[in-house]
């Protein structure tokens, strides 16, 4: 659910009509409301055919990735939240300590402990929201196979029976829980936004963190929690196409609205995926 790399305003674009003063069948129009001040009320003296096309229709630059669908756009706000040196499309400038690059990798088992609690609080919460649905829409994402709850549960079983104490959850697992309980019932497109970069960072940076930790503490042992039954990039595919569809039926607003929670998707996270080092 964490990736170790973390929307403007669109302009309008006004298609102003030409004025003209042709000699013979002509009449006079007043131009649409909703143009710029300068312009709305003029009096023009247009030709029978012509066209007029006012701000009301005019159209607004697409956002990046609109025409691949919403998921990309979703996507590619997320990469730019990242700093050019964990991304190429990175525009984020660091200005907190915590934003800055880890310059020591030194995990502990008590830590990632942590981490692997904490997410589990996490993956239980959206799997119980997903199955309640209290919004119709979360009901098309419930058995997509990114689920993680019960690997959790497993890999949390294997470190009790290595001797391991695990710890109860801490503050930044508990606290996005109940956000994540909150947006779901008051925020459908929050609560989509957040489910979308949990799911898709773990199947990225999230594997990349695993091998890492195996490598340095466990003796190279793949925990459960990176492992996923069936084609991974298919998976993937399959809740990229329902994203896409529930967002369909939403007014660019709301789409703007989800987008526009992507930077606290990754402020929470990223305070889970900190644990490791704790």
């Amino acid at each position: 659910m964490a990736s170790l790399i973390a929307v403007s305003q669109t302009q309008l674009l006004y298609i102003k009509p030409r004025l003209v003063s042709p000699p013979h069948q002509s009449r006079s129009v007043f131009l649409p409301t909703g143009l710029p001040a300068g312009v709305r009320g003029l009096r023009a003296t247009m030709p029978r055919k012509a066209v007029i096309v006012s701000a009301a229709t005019a159209e607004t630059p697409k956002k990046k990735g609109e025409s691949k669908g919403f998921v990309e756009e979703m996507r590619f706000v997320a990469m730019r939240l990242h700093t050019r040196d964990q991304a190429r499309e990175g525009e984020k400038e660091v200005k907190q300590p915590e934003e800055k690059a880890v310059t020591k990798w030194d995990p502990t088992v008590e830590g990632y402990l942590k981490f692997l609690v904490d997410s589990k609080v996490v993956y239980d919460t959206l799997e119980d929201i997903v199955r309640e649905a209290p919004h119709p829409s979360y009901a098309e994402f419930r058995n997509t196979g990114l689920e993680r709850s019960e690997s959790l549960k497993e890999d949390l079983e294997w470190f009790k029976e290595k001797g391991y104490t695990i710890p109860e959850p801490s503050s930044p697992g508990l606290s996005y829980a109940q956000y994540l309980k909150e947006l779901s019932v008051n925020d459908p497109q929050a609560f989509i936004c957040h489910f979308y970069n949990i799911y898709f960072a773990h199947s990225a940076g999230g594997r990349m963190i695993g091998r890492k930790v195996a490598e340095q503490l466990l003796d190279n042992k793949a925990l459960k929690f990176y492992k996923w039954d069936g084609d991974l990039p298919q998976l993937l595919q399959n809740v990229r196409d329902k994203l896409n569809k529930v967002a369909e039926g939403w007014t660019r607003e709301e789409k703007n609205h989800c987008l526009e929670e992507t930077e606290k998707s990754f402020k929470l996270s990223g305070e889970i995926l900190r644990l490791i080092l704790s």
